[in-house]
């Protein structure tokens, strides 16, 4: 999925689409964004859907391409950090609506599912925190309500309980 100069059409969805419609990119964006995986090794190995080296090579680049990723400079003997850029930042709603639609139409484990329940149930305002965070994280922008809890310890919390709760198989 290269991204084009120009949209095919001045369809709005068609233009988001050619941008994120393929779903390796969705799922590097979040693993990015929830997972806090900002390093190429990172991505690979700790990735649910083992994407391949290649796939998330390319995927990269057509995010950083897309202006929703920049990629640090890895010089010798550092690896290279990703950023998520502010628009790259804004597809958290696109997530949580994604996230609503698959509790809805598909299933799942409830450990994996209960992201996609909070940020449903949570809603906007839940989400402008998190996209706080995400400015806070990746483009040193201090959150406006620094006395806040911080929303992704609210996830990772609930994530950790569903993880204990979920009877071993």
């Amino acid at each position: 999925m290269a991204v084009r100069d120009r949209p095919r059409s001045g369809c709005a969805i068609n233009a988001a689409l050619e941008a994120l419609g393929d779903p390796w990119s969705l799922l590097v964006l979040r693993d990015i964004i929830f997972g806090g995986r900002r390093h190429f090794r990172e991505l690979l190995t700790r990735s649910d859907e083992g994407i391949a080296s290649n796939i998330l090579s390319s995927r990269l680049k057509e995010l950083a391409a897309a202006g929703l990723v920049t990629r640090g400079p890895g010089t010798r003997g550092q690896r290279a950090t990703y950023s998520l850029t502010e628009a790259g930042i804004q597809t958290l709603p696109v997530m949580a609506a994604l996230g609503t639609w698959g509790l809805a139409h598909r299933g799942g484990t409830r450990e994996l599912r209960v992201r996609a329940e909070l940020l449903r149930d949570g809603g906007p305002a839940l989400w402008a925190d998190l996209m706080d965070e995400l400015r806070e994280q990746h483009l040193g922008v201090p959150r406006p309500h620094p006395d806040r809890p911080r929303a992704f310890e609210l996830l990772q919390q609930a994530y950790l309980e569903a993880c204990r709760d979920e009877p071993a198989g």
